[in-house]
């Protein structure tokens, strides 16, 4: 369990205080998710170099970041660099968005421990430069004892991939149980379910997002957090992830909690007798028919 945190919604701008005023703070999301998207489209339009909205996009992550820490919202993951990005992205961008990334989490380690943000990443990250490596888990470390905000960066990330290795994982780790006994083998695949995917994920450790947000108006998931958005609610807006703020995310939260959460069942206010009387309205249709 998290210790309780402190209040910071008083660092909120006026803006973002005037939105935050209307959300019921017991139903802010325990998990938001966003595909940040827009990055190159905002460049274009302003006759930019694509490097150039690669930039701007890593300063909102900054705005964003921050205003989840003031609200106290647990957990933040941010779809950075897919696998799919490492593998038909030009070398050129590919090497410059690493430069990008390690630039982002030097200059910005001390902002994230005044708010008190802790870094953590998921993906195939044994595949990205050594360096690149080897200043995402500095970086983890100098935030560790953070206790707000876990902020979770998608690497060299994809969500088919996640599933087979979590289904390597998982099968490795009923070989070695079965210690070669074939029958018992057998016996531990046939008991597999969810929660043996689940723990195998790279999110194990994390609550499943309540919330996927993406920005510049695509309404597709882009192969991001499949297994763990099954009931995810999600929210799609046009504007390019270079414009996107906190209050943006802060809107984003109170469209949430104007939704119902039905997880594949019936609206509160559903009760066996509106079943029946539905039912029987029904029935007296078909038979004026």
């Amino acid at each position: 369990m998290r210790a309780p945190q402190t209040s910071r919604v008083h660092e909120l701008s006026l803006e973002e205080a005037a939105i935050y005023r209307q959300l019921d703070p017991a139903r802010i999301p325990q998990h938001v998710a966003i595909i940040m998207d827009g990055n190159g489209r905002w460049a274009g339009k302003r006759a930019l170099k694509r490097f150039l909205g690669h930039q701007q996009g890593a300063e909102s992550v900054q705005y964003v970041v921050e205003t989840a820490s003031r609200i106290n919202l647990p957990w933040l993951t941010l779809y950075a660099f897919s696998l799919e990005n490492n593998l038909r992205r030009p070398k050129a961008e590919v090497n410059f968005l690493m430069k990008l990334l390690k630039s982002y989490l030097v200059g910005n380690v001390k902002r994230m421990n005044d708010n008190n943000v802790r870094m953590a990443y998921i993906g195939r990250l044994t595949e990205l430069p050594a360096e690149v490596q080897d200043t995402m888990q500095w970086a983890s470390e100098q935030t560790a004892q953070n206790t707000g905000t876990t902020l979770t960066l998608a690497l060299n990330y994809g969500a088919r991939s996640e599933l087979v290795d979590a289904m390597r994982h998982t099968l490795r780790d009923a070989i070695t149980e079965s210690a070669g006994d074939f029958e018992r083998l057998q016996s531990l695949i046939a008991e597999m379910d969810e929660h043996h995917v689940s723990r195998r994920l790279y999110t194990a450790q994390m609550p499943d997002p309540d919330l996927v947000i993406r920005t510049s108006g695509e309404q597709r998931i882009s192969n991001f957090l499949l297994w763990q958005i099954a009931y995810a609610e999600i929210f799609v807006t046009d504007r390019l992830w270079p414009d996107f703020r906190g209050i943006h995310l802060l809107e984003a939260i109170a469209d949430f909690q104007r939704r119902e959460r039905r997880y594949g069942g019936l609206g509160d206010g559903f009760t066996d007798e509106k079943m029946e009387d539905n039912h029987a309205g029904d029935t007296a249709e078909l038979v004026r028919r």
